[in-house]
């Protein structure tokens, strides 16, 4: 059997995105066929209408495409390029192996000490000037995010942590972290600038302007992770925590245990950023020795064995 390794990362990087587009137009048209017959009626462009979310089947309906647009949009075009590319999918992604206990620690501790510092870029990028059309935008989407996070009993709370923290956390890391800068490390021959265009990547697909910065970062973040560690469930650790936390932080606020709003952002001290800057990074650097001395590394995939499997390699371009 013929793998996808055998071609050029830039022909491999076409195939991923070429397949991600595929899964989100199936999503997509999928879901505006069959959200009426799922809603009761309603229609996906509906959204911007407040009135509409009080209805239980309009909530249902949205948070079930949700669920699917994380399953099938991300997580699937992944799986299927990793079974497509390497006789061990899981090897391929970083999923073979356990994470340890100290570093899954490390990773967690890395998450959640940026978090200043995450708030601070998040600070900075609403001050950009953007057109008022976006910004109306951007609020029509902060808006529904708001409704869906409304959790009224813990049922609904961990509902919401498996669809908007468990899911995305494995689907988005098993896309981008394991096969976007997989695939981008020996194109650029630097592992960090590969985490560092996988950032761009992971935070424009969001199509959120005001919030590309701190997202970008927390990409970034993730993705140094798996560079460092060469283990993937570690990345997902840390976006389960991100997006985890802030449904458990909305959840206490709703029910009256705290008085922070974690939907609002807040002026982060200088100083503080400062400090989760420097903490954040000898976290990180501790991160890589440990996983040094464990002998765990970031492999590249092998190349290709075969001499006449090189040379259809290299006539990829001639043809």
């Amino acid at each position: 059997m013929g793998y996808l390794r055998q071609y050029s990362p830039f022909m491999q990087l076409a195939t991923i995105f070429g397949i991600w587009i595929g899964f989100v137009l199936i999503t997509q048209f999928g879901m505006v066929a069959f959200f009426p017959a799922i809603s009761g009626g309603y229609t996906m462009d509906q959204y911007k209408d407040p009135a509409v979310w009080n209805n239980p089947g309009f909530l249902y309906a949205m948070k079930l495409f949700q669920v699917i647009y994380s399953v099938v949009a991300f997580l699937v075009p992944g799986l299927l390029f990793a079974y497509l590319t390497h006789p061990e999918p899981a090897t391929y992604l970083g999923l073979k192996q356990k994470p340890r206990f100290f570093q899954l620690l490390l990773a967690l501790l890395i998450m959640f000490c940026s978090l200043p510092l995450v708030g601070a870029m998040s600070e900075w990028n609403g001050t950009w000037p953007i057109s008022q059309s976006l910004r109306d935008l951007e609020e029509s989407l902060a808006e529904q995010t708001k409704r869906l996070l409304y959790m009224p009993d813990i049922g609904s709370m961990l509902l919401n942590l498996f669809m908007l923290a468990l899911l995305p956390a494995v689907a988005e890391e098993v896309l981008f972290r394991g096969v976007v800068q997989r695939i981008l490390t020996p194109m650029v021959k630097n592992g960090w600038l590969a985490a560092i265009i996988t950032g761009v990547l992971f935070s424009a697909i969001h199509f959120q302007f005001l919030g590309f910065m701190p997202r970008f970062l927390l990409g970034f973040l993730m993705g140094a992770i798996y560079f460092v560690t060469g283990n993937l469930w570690l990345s997902i650790a840390g976006h389960f925590l991100n997006n985890g936390l802030q449904v458990v932080l909305v959840y206490l606020y709703q029910i009256k245990l705290i008085s922070y709003d974690a939907t609002k952002d807040e002026h982060v001290p200088l100083y503080f950023v400062f400090v989760s800057l420097g903490v954040t990074g000898i976290l990180l650097w501790q991160l890589r020795q440990r996983a040094k001395l464990a002998g765990q590394t970031f492999e590249l995939p092998p190349e290709p064995d075969d001499e006449e499997e090189k040379e259809d390699n290299e006539s990829i371009f001639k043809d």
